[in-house]
């Protein structure tokens, strides 16, 4: 199997304004002259973390959904981050996979966040998603989501291999808890011998609540593959090394030790 790129974009958000964070992206996007597989967006890109989905939330394939898609195409790349949906007189923090074909998948965040509200405004999300890709297994998740290990948790069994090769998390993580999301990430990626993605937002928001970004990718043993500065918006594209994943799952086969368990969703 093939290394695969990931670029991750960590950047400020325009609050409650989908237009005005389309074509902030849409500038940035188009300034990635170097190859990549999939571009990581924020948690909520179009909106920031706002708990007033009914003034901005877009429709399941509308505005931002279409944008995407054109994007995707455009740049023949994986374009991925979440945003307020509405859909059947309820709201849901979708993340959406859009491949460069036009098929796509959607995660609705399963943990949220109830310290600020978001259960009062948002519906749970039922189940994990995972998406294949260019022989790579993703893992799709969103922010609270880290803080629940057995929503992340990997499996392994001989005959069908791991049940993923990478997280990705996307986050409006504040910056106060910002050692909690560095050490989480890392976590992560070591207790599942996989690789991680965090792409969080920086910047304050409507509320005053700001972000630090420690946007990250880790490899399966915890290192930083990363160079992202906190609290400055950066692009950065990096290769996640396919070789490299399998020959250390091999000589460290801790994955054979781990407990059996099947999550109920």
């Amino acid at each position: 199997m093939s290394n695969i790129k990931v670029t991750l974009i960590q950047t400020s958000l325009h609050w409650e304004n989908p237009e005005a964070n389309r074509e902030m992206l849409e500038k940035k996007i188009n300034k990635i002259k170097e190859p990549t597989e999939i571009i990581i967006l924020p948690e909520v890109f179009t909106t920031g973390f706002t708990m007033e989905p009914a003034n901005c939330a877009d429709s399941n394939e509308g505005k931002t959904f279409r944008w995407m898609k054109q994007t995707a195409a455009k740049k023949n790349t994986v374009i991925t981050g979440s945003i307020a949906t509405k859909e059947n007189d309820k709201f849901y923090n979708r993340l959406i996979w859009m491949q460069p074909d036009g098929n796509y998948y959607q995660y609705d965040k399963k943990h949220l966040f109830s310290f600020a509200g978001e259960t009062k405004n948002y519906t749970p999300g039922k189940k994990r998603v995972i998406v294949e890709y260019k022989g790579w297994k993703i893992l799709l998740l969103i922010c609270y989501d880290l803080r629940f290990p057995v929503w992340c948790k990997n499996n392994f069994n001989p005959q069908n291999g791991f049940d993923y090769d990478c997280i990705i998390n996307i986050a409006n993580w504040p910056a106060p808890r910002s050692n909690h999301w560095s050490i989480l990430l890392m976590a992560r990626a070591i207790e599942n011998q996989a690789y991680v993605a965090g792409v969080n937002r920086v910047g304050k928001d409507a509320k005053g609540t700001d972000h630090s970004g420690d946007s990250a990718l880790i490899n399966p043993l915890g290192e930083h593959l990363s160079t992202i500065t906190p609290f400055e918006e950066k692009t950065e594209t990096i290769t996640m090394e396919r070789a490299r994943l399998d020959d250390f799952r091999k000589k460290f086969g801790v994955a054979n030790d781990w407990d059996k368990f099947k999550l109920i969703e």
